[in-house]
């Protein structure tokens, strides 16, 4: 599948992540980590983890309403165990679950899973609903968050 949701964002693009669901409050997402985003251990480095996690339950926020962005307020991680890096194209597997939302907030977790089912990481966040970065007019400029 693609990255089409909705959202441009160059970074996400530059690790490669895929979508794969994005509706009713859950997303998948699939990242096969390359050798450049790995630690000095040789595993996925917990920044790229991290990254995937917050676009994992941006996502998922997000897929009850496409229309909206979303800007992250807080997030808690928790590492279990090394995400390895891409052997032989199998990816990482991440899921994401809005667990409540308000008007303007989302409370949302992710998960991230190995090739094998093995959960790697997990982490909780809270997002706020915000209009889309280009304007009625097209222009441009920082999004409003009050």
């Amino acid at each position: 599948m693609s990255l089409d949701f909705g959202a441009v964002i160059p970074f996400v693009i530059e690790l490669g992540f895929t979508l794969e669901k994005f509706e009713g409050g859950e997303s998948v997402m699939h990242y096969a980590p390359r050798p450049e985003h790995c630690n000095s251990f040789g595993v996925t480095h917990g920044g790229a983890v991290m990254t995937f996690l917050d676009v994992i339950m941006a996502t998922a926020a997000r897929s009850v309403q496409p229309g909206m962005g979303v800007v992250t307020i807080e997030m808690k991680t928790s590492f279990m165990r090394p995400a390895p890096a891409s052997k032989d194209g199998e990816p990482l597997v991440g899921k994401g679950r809005l667990m409540h939302r308000t008007r303007s907030m989302a409370f949302v977790d992710g998960s991230v899973f190995d090739a094998s089912g093995q959960l790697c990481a997990h982490a909780t966040g809270t997002f706020k609903y915000v209009p889309p970065a280009e304007r009625p007019d097209h222009t441009k400029g920082p999004l409003p968050t009050d």
